[in-house]
């Protein structure tokens, strides 16, 4: 078998979702992290291999490592919201949390919870992708590699895309350049050296390599199937290339490395291959005068429903408004937007709003991450398994979410207030997605930063600034209200305001104006309503939701 009809390539989702947007503990080194591959093997009947229990990781890491255990719960959650799982157990997941009157309650239901040891310690390796090295702070670039010198293409085409997360050439790059280690970290403790590293006649196991497909997937040449990278390696026609021996059921060390090597490639379903090659979806219209084009792209008719991406650009100055089949379960990401209102409806896997500028975006439910970085002045309306912001200025989020949002490093003025709208797909979205509307901790953000953890960088939105939020569109759905309702004090504070609008009616009754006194008031109030219009910035909404828009191409 020729392996040059191999394709191996590095997954996104893992690092677009898992990674998260802020320096690892120092303690996730890969020193470390071979201390703990070794423990865990060693306590196989406590709960630590082959799969790790909360209570275990707990004790590894607020008792070994010295983290927080909120820290080490974040890793922890972050990790098993990755892992494939119905919408039904997600939503029983959150019924049995809302069910607990006690935070003794909540970890005695945590320690029911374990996820695979060995993917895990990849996981925890995989957040070096967002150290930050002296060189890099100083410089502005890493150190010279010796693989794959070319870039990402940014969207607009200028420079490099820096945010690592959906770089694929940097996941690519990643896991290339720490093969070594990340093989190692994966071997049984009596395959080491007293240093912790392999030797010529090391091997690996199929658990290992089983371990690995969560990095690595692949195909074999001129196939659309996408098989798990352990499909391949145990091949038949592949064994003398991967290494792997029918009789010792394991791999060689070396013989496997030197095969991931030469087969790891470009992913075909990459942000890259996205902008490259995807399909350019006619969403946005260009804008009369403005000298920035729109750009959206998917790969969404080539791509297996794990891979769906769509990456939109440079929107400005209007309303875009999508309830799609392209969206549902896509990555989205949402770049360079400036001046304008944005609305995906769609149930959705991950959303990134990166270098955003003075507009809104109202979401679909979104599974697991919703990231922003380097925004100003945006308000975030979303329903979302997880929350995090870095780089931010002035931004609210309406939010609903299971899990604390996490404010990370680089932040200031960030508001919070409770989820505030709703479309009629929207509950239907929710179960799909398996976000329930209880536990809800949209007040209770955790700040993941280590130059500062002072607490007013953030403010939760007083009730007397609130006012709920209409979606302007029609569709077909059961969601008539706002799911979960509203906390009781912003309930009650657009109940105050209700009765201000009852009395002025009343008023305005009974003050028995003439007929052109009538047509004279309503034209004053008129006027009041155009001034306020403009000075908020709405009125640019309402106009963009003319017609045009409604002559979109469909996709």
């Amino acid at each position: 078998m020729d392996q040059s009809r191999i394709l191996l390539w590095v997954k996104a989702e893992p690092f677009i979702v898992g990674a998260l947007q802020v320096a690892p503990p120092s303690k996730f080194s890969l020193h470390y992290l071979r201390k703990i591959s070794t423990y865990v093997r060693t306590r196989a009947t406590e709960g630590a291999y082959p799969r790790l229990y909360w209570s275990t990781w707990r004790h590894i890491a607020c008792g070994k490592l010295q983290l927080a255990k909120d820290l080490a719960w974040l890793y922890f959650e972050i990790f098993d919201s990755l892992a494939v799982k119905t919408a039904e157990e997600r939503l029983e997941w959150s019924e049995i949390l809302s069910n607990c009157t006690s935070e003794d309650e909540v970890e005695r239901q945590r320690n029911q919870l374990s996820v695979d040891t060995l993917q895990f310690l990849l996981f925890l390796y995989i957040q070096q992708l967002n150290k930050v090295s002296l060189r890099t702070s100083l410089i502005g670039e890493e150190w010279p590699s010796s693989r794959n010198r070319s870039q990402s293409p940014d969207l607009t085409e200028k420079s490099s895309c820096h945010n690592k997360n959906w770089n694929d050439y940097s996941h690519q790059t990643f896991v290339y350049d720490h093969l070594s280690d990340l093989l190692e970290l994966l071997l049984d403790p009596e395959q080491l050296t007293a240093s912790s590293h392999s030797t010529n006649t090391s091997l690996v196991s199929r658990e290992a390599v089983v371990a690995l497909s969560f990095l690595i997937e692949g195909a074999v040449r001129r196939t659309r199937k996408i098989y798990p990278l352990h499909e391949l390696a145990l091949w038949q026609p592949l064994h003398a290339e991967s290494g792997f021996s029918k009789i010792s059921k394991t791999f060689s060390f070396h013989k496997l490395e030197a095969w991931l090597r030469s087969c790891l490639t470009g992913n075909p379903f990459g942000t890259s291959a996205c902008l490259k090659s995807g399909k350019k979806l006619a969403w946005a219209h260009q804008v009369e005068g403005a000298t920035k084009r729109a750009k959206i792209a998917c790969n969404t008719h080539v791509a297996p429903r794990m891979h769906r991406m769509v990456v939109m650009s440079q929107v400005y100055k209007q309303t875009l408004a999508k309830s799609s089949d392209t969206l549902v379960e896509a990555h989205v990401k949402i770049h360079r937007c400036n001046e304008s209102f944005i609305y995906l409806l769609s149930p959705l896997r991950s959303v990134t709003i990166e270098k955003c500028r003075n507009s809104t975006f109202v979401l679909g439910p979104v599974q697991t991450a919703l990231h922003l970085h380097s925004c100003d002045n945006i308000k975030v309306i979303a329903v979302c398994h997880r929350l995090s912001m870095s780089s931010t200025t002035c931004c609210i989020f309406h939010i609903l979410t299971p899990t604390r949002p996490l404010i990370l490093s680089g932040n200031h003025k960030v508001t919070f207030a409770p989820f505030h709208t709703h479309y009629p797909m929207l509950e239907d979205h929710m179960a799909k997605t398996g976000l329930a509307t209880v536990p809800n901790y949209w007040d209770n953000p955790m700040i993941v930063c280590k130059e500062n953890r002072d607490t007013s960088v953030f403010r939760l939105l007083p009730p007397c600034e609130f006012y709920v939020f209409i979606i302007p569109f029609e569709m077909e759905g059961d969601t008539t209200e706002i799911p979960g309702g509203l906390p009781s004090s912003y309930q009650k504070a657009l109940g105050h305001r209700e009765q201000k609008i009852h009395i002025w009616q009343k008023t305005v009754k009974e003050a028995r104006l003439t007929k052109d006194q009538r047509k004279q008031f309503q034209v004053l109030v008129e006027n009041k309503f155009y001034e306020w219009l403009i000075n908020t910035g709405h009125l640019q909404q309402l106009d963009s939701l003319v017609p045009p828009a409604t002559k979109q191409a469909t996709g």
